[in-house]
């Protein structure tokens, strides 16, 4: 199957004081740090190599992980530099160690879905990226994405329509070709690139049905360990 880029290179500001110390990605989760229950989940999925886009305090995060022979992974790392590059510039950063097409999502999502699918209907699709979506109505965020006929026609996160009813749910598969152009060790958002590229009819959509969760706010993470209580009745 396709690497996985996790961008985890945040400064998590919204979690603190939790995250005061440690990365956002080594917050336990129902009694396990979220990057491990998320490295285990993908190699349940199939995957096999993992790319971590890390900054602030990531350190931490490479003492804890290793090079994920104990999870049955190859893991390696994409350090920002003296700056933070955003989640585009991240990716562009570790496109080194990616290769041609791989997928991305951010390191403090969970998101019940099936690898495997998502990366048949990318290589079926015949566009240069992926984005899986889920009707969201304003309820997890602002809606963002104007889905029909089952084609994304528009991705925006800066400017908000009235017809949009979907929401990105955090998983993309991206070709290495979409950063090639984007000038090296500049900070930019990764959800430019998407809005370009779905205004060009270049994003295909993927609808997912099952909620994301997420650890990037305190109600986010509440939830999250709720929803891993509930299901390993911890």
């Amino acid at each position: 199957m396709l690497p996985v880029a996790i961008l985890a290179g945040g400064m998590a500001t919204r979690l603190h004081p939790v995250t005061e110390s440690i990365p956002k990605s080594l917050v336990e989760v129902a009694g396990k740090p979220f990057v491990i229950r998320q490295l285990d989940y993908l190699h349940s999925q199939g995957i096999t190599r993992v790319v971590l886009c890390i900054s602030h305090l990531g350190e931490q995060v490479e003492e804890v992980v290793g090079d994920g022979s104990e999870l049955g992974l190859e893991v390696f790392y994409s350090w920002d530099g003296p700056q933070l590059l955003g989640t585009g510039g991240a990716l562009k950063q570790a496109l080194p160690l990616l290769g041609k097409e791989f997928f991305v999502f951010y390191g403090d999502s969970w998101l019940p879905i099936n690898f495997r699918e998502v990366e048949r209907d990318f290589l079926n699709c015949g566009k240069s990226a992926l984005m899986t979506i889920i009707h969201n109505k304003d309820l997890w965020d602002k809606s963002n994405v104007l889905f029909n006929n089952g084609r994304i026609k528009e991705y925006n996160k800066r400017r908000y329509k009235q017809e949009m009813t979907y929401i990105d749910y955090g998983l993309g598969i991206l070709s290495a070709s979409v950063l090639q152009d984007v000038p090296d060790n500049e900070p930019f958002d990764l959800a430019d690139i998407y809005h370009n590229l779905s205004v060009q009819g270049a994003l295909a959509g993927y609808e997912v049905f099952e909620r994301f969760y997420e650890i990037g706010s305190h109600k986010g993470l509440e939830e999250t360990i709720n929803y891993f209580k509930k299901r390993e009745k911890v």
